[in-house]
């Protein structure tokens, strides 16, 4: 394979075509880090020869991965999820999409035969809840949602995603623990970009640096007083014999409304922390007082505790900001931009001062690349609502304000400044050292993977059928 073929699948992530896009990290929305992931070389070995495919059932199996089935329609779902991200169908193949599949099943499935992996339904669940009410969001309304999906209800849809989310996850961590050991030496990487032939080594684009600074409107006191009293009326009436489902449906104001407030949530769980706390100290059937997490204000009723599990539901209401606030807080941002431009104060020092985004105040505002780890952004990583005022931004320019919102819908304001520009270039060992690292790291990963993956297909139970048969896969699928 050319290097530059190599570097290009390198360059993408070890998990592939997730289907209907499950992501769930909150992000800042100045940049969204796209990863259109391609099959990974582990997948197919050519994708020209292979015999027409025939007609067959819709829902045939196409394989059989350990206790995993694969149906000739999970593939074509496969394909319209791909296309919906922006694929060419032309781009891919079914051979390339089962085999995408069969990875992502041998992992989910070995992750199930080691009792080390957990994975959480309480995770799952949020990671559906968002998922769905993104969705919704992005397409319109509920029914064109389950239109989409040909499902006849919400909750049809949620089990299929809740599943679809399980196995994506198991697989990931799964591929997390081949390769959380392996790691690579200065001198293997100086290695790695040696054998690269200087016609073939990769160009990078245009890159930037970026700092922001964000004033977010208060909440007024009485305003949180009126949520705290509305909570205590509800927990009241709950200790009188009222439904705490029937409230969480009414009032919540979150994705678990809709279950009743439903959750089973582990202590390993990423949840707000005081969240945990409480949740943990509540005895069966006891329902807490209102209490305060990052995101609101909540009460908790502890249903069950399984094990380590505790089933509960909860209310979350969340305070809102007053026309008065938000113009308050654009008029803050606004007065401490005119001394930034004015020569009065720096951004790196107006951020540390007056910044209320805690995690990027003690860097001046300075954001970190999460999906490098540096603090470089390629421009095609730079959210497409602000990429226009980002690439027309001059050093040390800082931009008009902005206005943002979180994922719970409260609104902020925020300026940008671009603290580096890096033109588009060819790879210097030097100037690019962390990211021919992360291309060296990335390649011994894969061997990694290709070697646990050749053992696993061993020991797994695997059955092909129909015209799959005639795939040619690098990965000894078939077991010739």
């Amino acid at each position: 394979m050319k290097f530059t073929t190599k570097l290009y699948l390198l360059a993408f992530t070890l998990v592939t075509f997730v289907q209907a896009n499950a992501q769930t990290t909150e992000q800042d929305s100045t940049l969204t880090i796209t990863d259109k992931d391609n099959i990974s070389r582990a997948s197919v070995k050519k994708i020209d020869s292979v015999k027409p495919f025939s007609r067959r059932k819709a829902d045939g199996i196409a394989a059989v991965i350990g206790d995993y089935l694969i149906l000739d329609s999970d593939i074509t779902k496969m394909r319209e999820d791909a296309e919906t991200q922006g694929v060419s169908a032309s781009e891919i193949t079914n051979c390339q999409l089962a085999g995408r599949l069969m990875e992502n099943k041998l992992y989910a499935h070995q992750a199930m035969q080691d009792s080390t992996i957990v994975v959480s339904d309480a995770e799952i669940s949020n990671m559906t809840d968002q998922q769905v009410s993104r969705m919704v969001s992005q397409i319109g309304s509920m029914e064109k949602l389950l239109d989409f999906y040909r499902k006849e209800d919400e909750q049809g849809l949620r089990d299929e995603l809740f599943k679809i989310n399980k196995e994506r996850r198991l697989a990931s961590v799964m591929q997390d623990r081949i390769v959380e050991e392996v790691e690579i030496t200065p001198e293997e990487v100086r290695e790695f970009f040696n054998r690269i032939p200087e016609d073939e080594r990769p160009k990078f684009g245009d890159e930037v640096e970026i700092a922001q600074l964000v004033i977010k409107p208060e909440v007024p006191k009485e305003e949180e007083d009126k949520v705290v009293e509305r909570l205590n009326e509800m927990r009241a009436d709950i200790l009188d014999g009222a439904s705490f489902a029937t409230k969480a449906v009414l009032y919540s104001e979150d994705a678990t409304s809709s279950r009743g407030g439903q959750m089973t949530i582990t202590r390993e769980d990423p949840l707000d922390k005081d969240f945990k706390q409480v949740a943990f100290s509540l005895r069966a059937g006891e329902v807490s007082k209102p209490f305060k997490s990052e995101f609101g204000y909540h009460i908790i009723q502890l249903d069950k505790v399984r094990g380590q599990k505790l089933d509960i539901r909860h209310i979350i209401i969340i305070p809102k900001v007053t026309e008065k606030t938000v113009q308050e807080a654009k008029e803050k941002i606004e007065g401490i931009r005119e001394e930034i431009v004015n020569g009065e104060i720096t951004f790196d020092a107006a951020a540390r001062k007056y910044s209320d985004e805690k995690e990027t105040r003690g860097d001046g505002g300075q954001l970190i690349n999460p999906k490098s780890g540096d603090t470089r952004f390629e421009l095609t990583d730079v959210d497409p609502l602000i990429y226009e005022k980002v690439n027309n931004l001059e050093k040390g320019e800082v931009s008009l304000v902005l206005m943002d919102q979180n994922r719970t819908g409260q609104k902020f304001f925020k300026i940008i400044t671009l603290t580096q520009r890096y033109p588009e270039h060819i790879a210097d060992y030097s100037k690019d050292y962390t990211k021919i690292k992360e291309l060296a790291l990335r390649e011994k990963q894969f061997d990694a993977i290709e070697k646990w993956q050749n053992e696993k297909i061993k020991e797994t139970y695997i059955k092909i059928n129909g015209d799959y048969k005639n795939c040619e896969f690098n990965s000894n699928w078939l077991k010739n």
